[in-house]
């Protein structure tokens, strides 16, 4: 679908990002995200759209769109699928203060945000931050002892065979993490687990960017039927892709920094901005456990000056992770006295779907 089709069937665009946080400053970009209902003939057809994210340089129907790039639009059915895994990026959707589009369809769909809301957020919330720790942890070793050289396969005991590449590692890991998740389903003692490998975190990315520890080995072995050989190359290669992984991000991240940000990480030895996002996120989610509501606005929360502070290092490393870490153990008391369900009302959810496509009709 063409931009003008998009925003014909448009029911809502927010103003995300720093401005829907409060944290904004005059030099930061417009983040907008908004939903569209697709026309028939995606429906009912073989046409198929989730979202649109680019052709913001042509003309279209609102004008404040006009070349910005940190636009996208999902369609509704891509988005009810995010809401409903407690998507933290997306839940916040239906949370804003600003909506410069707003029709009758879009606040049918914001007047039923509650029901997205469940103890899955724990997950989602927790591992987003996590993600953010690892990026810190990631810049912070480039920092202090950056890369010397491209690996080469014999970096890793890969001499006399050829090491597997990428698709094949992934296919492998991919099966590997559907028959653990298989296994540990109905074991009540994994409960935790399995509902860690079902949130909608990127478990199976995680799987793939860590390298089997040695005690795995022989598990992994009996568990997938594979020869001894296999499973070690696996290892070997794992090990040489995610150092091969490290080496091109390393290049590209210092071929695109940000320089006032990159100033600030050397100052301060770390990222400071995935730093104020690892507590934001974890703060989030510890106040949709207790109060089932999504706090997008800081200031609202109360929070802001803190958050502002992070992002200027008046805060060390040591002190953001001792935060988060608190945070956490905050969230495991929390998530057991929350009123919240464990999950979302899947038929309430289709229901609703359903009702929004038939407002908007064809």
């Amino acid at each position: 679908m063409n931009r003008i089709e998009v925003e014909n069937r448009t029911i809502l665009i927010g103003l995300a990002g720093s401005h829907g946080y409060g944290l904004n400053r005059p030099e930061s970009d417009y983040d907008y995200r908004g939903v569209f209902i697709a026309s028939k003939r995606y429906y009912l057809g073989f046409d198929h759209i989730e979202q649109k994210d680019s052709g913001w340089d042509k003309e279209g129907i609102f004008p404040f769109l006009n070349g910005n790039k940190d636009t996208v639009i999902y369609e509704l059915r891509k988005i009810i699928q995010l809401l409903s895994g407690a998507n933290p990026n997306i839940l916040e959707l239906l949370w804003l203060n600003e909506y410069p589009v707003l029709n009758l369809v879009g606040q049918h769909l914001i007047n039923h945000k509650r029901i997205f809301l469940s103890k899955k957020v724990k997950y989602t919330y927790s591992g987003y931050a996590f993600a953010q720790i690892k990026k810190i942890e990631t810049h912070r070793k480039w920092l202090l002892n950056p890369p010397e050289k491209k690996p080469l396969p014999s970096d890793f005991g890969i001499e006399d065979e050829e090491p597997l590449i990428k698709d094949e590692l992934n296919a492998f890991l991919e099966y590997l993490y559907i028959l653990i998740r298989g296994r540990i389903e109905f074991l009540e003692e994994a409960e935790q687990l399995y509902k860690l490998l079902t949130a909608d975190i990127d478990f199976k990315g995680i799987l793939k960017q860590y390298t089997l520890p040695d005690e795995a080995l022989e598990y992994t072995q009996n568990l997938t039927n594979s020869r001894k050989d296999f499973i070690r190359l696996l290892q070997k290669s794992q090990s040489y892709q995610v150092a091969l992984r490290e080496w091109k991000a390393y290049l590209s991240w210092q071929e695109n920094r940000n320089p006032a940000r990159a100033e600030m990480e050397r100052k301060s030895g770390f990222d400071l901005k995935h730093g104020m996002h690892c507590i934001r996120l974890l703060r989030s989610g510890l106040e949709i456990l207790q109060k089932g509501e999504v706090i997008v606005d800081r200031r609202i929360a109360g929070d802001a000056e803190d958050l502002k502070a992070i992002l200027m290092g008046d805060y060390s490393y040591e002190e953001v992770v001792k935060m988060a870490e608190n945070l956490v153990t905050e969230m495991e008391r929390v998530y057991e006295e929350s009123t919240l369900p464990d999950k979302c009302d899947l038929e309430e959810i289709n229901e609703l779907c359903m009702e929004l496509v038939e407002m908007q009709g064809w």
